[in-house]
């Protein structure tokens, strides 16, 4: 009972406090006091809201980039798949556009043609046929009705190809052009240009003639291109002239290349 007493009295003053303070306030005597806290304590809410902005605007923005950084990431592989795919079906329309051409070409039923891909180049063209598809030395390599090489190295699964640009290449040539013929020699010159040597003087041959194979060597047919001329070099005081030559194609260029099978 003694403790129940002030407990009341703690209540009883607490009402009696309240009606005052409501009383106060709707006779407007709070209004000053309440104005100055409100001057007293805004900025203090003002900054409270600045913060809580900033904050928000910093979550905000970890979480933009972090998902701005994912879409980027599978739209990246979507475009590497993308250039793949397409790379892949270009490689395989430029490999059937090679065998129509080259079927347009050279008759396969006159010649054995064996396709290949290149697959490397140093001195020699690699291409990816070997003594396991019964390559053997001193195959022609071609394009079309162009020559490319001759087969001089033959592994299990893949072959080398002397280029017609090798200083060890030599073929029996002849030009043909509007002002003329004329037969030479075809060597290799060190780069991407051959020599066509030993011509006469008197041989009518121009820069723009059109350079075919002889078909001496036994190897190869004869009227293929080997190339175009570029220059002609008179050599005073010499028996023979020469003209530079250059290759139709760049081998480097070449999706699929053929043999001719013996």
């Amino acid at each position: 009972m003694s403790k129940a007493i002030p407990n009341l009295q703690i209540f009883l003053t607490l009402v009696f406090f309240s009606l005052l303070i409501l009383s106060l306030d709707s006779l407007k005597f709070l209004q000053i006091p309440k104005t100055t806290a409100y001057y007293l304590t805004n900025p203090v809410s003002f900054g409270f809201y600045k913060t809580r902005q900033v904050i928000s605007g910093q979550f905000y923005f970890i979480f933009a980039a972090r998902f701005a950084a994912q879409e980027n990431k599978a739209l990246q592989e979507q475009i590497g798949q993308v250039v793949s795919e397409n790379a892949k079906l270009r490689s395989q329309l430029a490999q059937s556009q090679a065998l129509l051409d080259q079927e347009n070409t050279l008759d396969p039923r006159t010649y054995n043609l064996m396709p290949a891909r290149p697959i490397g180049i140093d001195r020699y063209l690699k291409i990816d046929k070997g003594s396991n598809d019964g390559v053997k030395n001193g195959w022609a390599l071609i394009f079309k009705d162009n020559y490319i090489g001759q087969v001089v190295n033959v592994s299990a699964k893949q072959s080398s190809v002397r280029l017609l640009t090798d200083p060890d290449s030599k073929l029996s040539a002849f030009s043909i052009g509007s002002s003329g013929r004329a037969k030479g020699l075809i060597r290799g010159d060190f780069g991407f240009e051959i020599v066509m040597d030993k011509i006469l003087h008197e041989e009518k041959i121009t820069e723009g003639d059109l350079v075919y194979s002889e078909g001496t060597e036994g190897f190869l047919p004869r009227g293929l291109i080997l190339g175009r001329v570029t220059q002609v070099k008179e050599l005073q005081n010499e028996v023979f002239k020469q003209a530079k030559i250059k290759p139709i194609f760049d081998v480097r260029d070449l999706e699929l290349v053929f043999l001719i099978q013996e």
